[in-house]
């Protein structure tokens, strides 16, 4: 009896490593062109009011959480710790699931590359250079960069894909109710 291997589809797990390794190489351009030209704590306007090329050095997390923490040295320890477990459990369930395209496997695939450009950061500096302010109306969302950018578009995909999922599989009656509910005129 002669053994029959089944085609099987693309392996994506490749692609996705390579999405994830085009975001830590635009994610270091980036930080590279503005340390060499923007001055820290200066900015360049690009949409006056909205939005601005800054130059910021953050020790702490994300939008700047734990910048001024009362034991740096700790905040960086546990932050860098945190950034290489993170890194290590993402790329393991990208190479579980990463077989075939999915929107989970291109969200983990952005995630990891964030959280390794950061990581990067944390490790050769002990801080990260934001570089994108963005100003609404009166209010300033703290500065971020790419690598930020990235891990909360990976976190977007995987909240779509849960919510979509989620409807995919609802129970029959329950579509059937929200049907009929939405159909109904309002008083």
């Amino acid at each position: 009896m002669s053994e029959h291997k089944r085609p099987r589809g693309r392996d994506w797990r490749i692609p996705f490593l390579g999405i994830s390794l085009l975001v830590i190489a635009l994610d270091r351009l980036t930080k590279m062109w503005v340390n060499k030209h923007v001055v820290p704590t200066t900015h360049i306007v690009v949409i006056p009011h909205v939005l601005a090329i800054s130059h910021v050095l953050n020790p702490g997390a994300a939008f700047s959480l734990f910048t001024n923490s009362t034991d740096p040295a700790r905040t960086h320890l546990l932050l860098t710790g945190f950034s290489i477990l993170a890194s290590v459990i993402v790329f393991a369930v990208l190479m579980f699931i990463g077989r075939k395209f999915t929107i989970p496997g291109l969200a983990l695939a952005l995630i990891l590359g964030g959280a390794i450009g950061n990581l990067w950061d944390r490790i050769a500096y002990k801080e990260v250079t934001d570089f994108i302010a963005v100003t609404i109306i009166h209010y300033h969302w703290p500065d971020f960069n790419l690598a930020d950018s990235s891990i909360v578009i990976g976190g977007m995909l995987l909240l779509f894909d849960a919510i979509r999922t989620r409807k995919e599989h609802q129970p029959a009656s329950e579509k059937a109710a929200q049907t009929s509910e939405n159909s109904q005129p309002k008083p």
